[in-house]
């Protein structure tokens, strides 16, 4: 969303393109590119679209079109209309080795940047709604683990403290399926999907918790304002607890044991997290290929939190007299919390 809002003022009289509706087009549409390439002011080049969504990692709303229209440098902020003179999107990047035009281009869909450049107009600046979590992808082991038939939604890694999730009962471990009527599909649905609600509006959001669908309600809040508060980073940090001598999970290939001080100064582990530490990784194992790391610590194992060795092995021993082909535990990383999914070997 790379995008600025110009007022021209001017005694002539000025005709306005008319946006069109992105979400209409087809892969295989024609579309129509505008721009100064290499300061060549008002050159028309032609293509069709070639994919939609795309995710170039610019950034955590990325939903471009990608064209074969010949974009170069300079076309960036030009339109792209389709065949009935529509602006269904706006020049922004390509990709090229050489710098030139290689016949993949991208463009942000009119879809996006209408309601930006509405804010830009009203606000002066963006508003963007926040719900205060951190997730990631739901994998197929993911989903096994918590009983989901298939891998979808948006995984709820860690939830902001005083955020919009917390305050409306989202939990860390919530697989978030529907938000404000909205089925997501994909993690990075989530974000454009809320930055796009209404801010202090009620959103239903429909979560994954224990195996059945839940309904939950927030308020969603302002991201702009969030950053301002610095409630982006405001990750809750539990005690240290310590307990036992360490236990070994050779399956996977993990050696667990207590947190205590002296491995926490060891390890380098920031604040004072309580879980289970992973002491040894074996090179090879499930563990490892996941990269699982020593000193990383194991907050929670199949959604229930574990202060100890022995509690982290009998979760895992429960897991397998269940016949179940994977467990899901929750690191904490330097602060940082994310789930991973780890199969078990079948039984006998």
């Amino acid at each position: 969303t790379d995008l600025a809002v110009l007022k021209v003022k001017t005694d002539e009289a000025l005709i306005a393109v008319p946006f069109g509706n992105s979400k209409t087009m087809r892969i295989g549409d024609w579309v129509v590119a505008i721009g100064n390439p290499f300061g060549l002011g008002g050159t028309v080049t032609t293509g069709i679209i070639s994919a939609q969504q795309r995710n170039i990692n610019a950034g955590p709303y990325d939903d471009f079109i990608q064209t074969d229209a010949s974009i170069n440098r300079g076309n960036s902020g030009g339109p792209m209309f389709n065949t009935a003179g529509e602006v269904i999107g706006i020049n922004t990047a390509i990709f090229s080795p050489s710098g030139g035009s290689v016949g993949i281009g991208f463009a942000i869909p009119s879809n996006l940047a209408r309601p930006i450049i509405d804010q830009l107009v009203q606000y002066g600046r963006t508003r963007r709604g926040w719900l205060g979590v951190r997730i990631q992808q739901v994998t197929d082991e993911i989903a096994e683990s918590l009983q989901l038939k298939k891998a979808s939604g948006a995984l709820v890694a860690s939830v902001t403290k005083d955020g919009p999730a917390a305050a409306g009962g989202i939990q860390a471990g919530d697989i978030i399926l529907e938000f404000n009527g909205r089925a997501v599909p994909e993690m990075s649905d989530l974000p454009r999907i809320v930055a796009e609600t209404s801010i202090e509006s009620k959103a239903r959001v429909v979560v994954w918790r224990d195996g059945k669908k839940i309904q939950k309600t927030v308020m969603v809040g302002e991201l702009e304002k969030a950053e301002e508060d610095g409630l982006l980073d405001d990750m809750s940090k539990p005690s240290l607890e310590n307990g036992e001598d360490k236990t070994t999970l050779g399956d996977v290939g993990l050696v667990l044991a207590p947190l205590t001080e002296d491995r926490r100064e060891e390890f380098s582990i920031a604040g004072t997290p309580k879980g289970v530490l992973i002491l040894e990784v074996e090179d090879l194992s499930e563990a490892a290929e996941k990269r699982l790391i020593p000193g990383d610590v194991i907050v929670e194992i199949n959604q229930q939190e574990v202060t100890t060795p022995k509690e982290a092995a009998s979760i895992f021993e429960k897991a397998r007299k269940a016949k179940r082909g994977s467990v899901l535990l929750l690191i904490n990383r330097n602060g940082d919390k994310r789930f991973f999914a780890l199969r078990l070997k079948p039984a006998g």
